[in-house]
């Protein structure tokens, strides 16, 4: 991501998709601490910083920044 763009929110619907996993699945992991655990933005609204999310992926595939 360039330093030019907003670091947008992933909501639930958005990062199942990405990451094809289901809500129980993340949440599991994030349980394990497998996961990033998400922000509480408002009241209801939870979500995760994409940053955060493209960071776990390259983690995961063993890649470094």
């Amino acid at each position: 991501m360039s330093n030019n763009e907003f670091d947008r929110v992933v909501r639930m619907k958005e990062l199942k998709k990405l990451l094809g996993l289901s809500n129980a699945t993340i949440y599991r992991h994030i349980k394990l601490n497998q996961f990033p655990k998400p922000t509480k933005f408002f009241t209801n609204i939870v979500g995760w910083r994409l940053s955060v999310i493209e960071d776990w992926i390259r983690e995961k595939e063993g890649k470094t920044k």
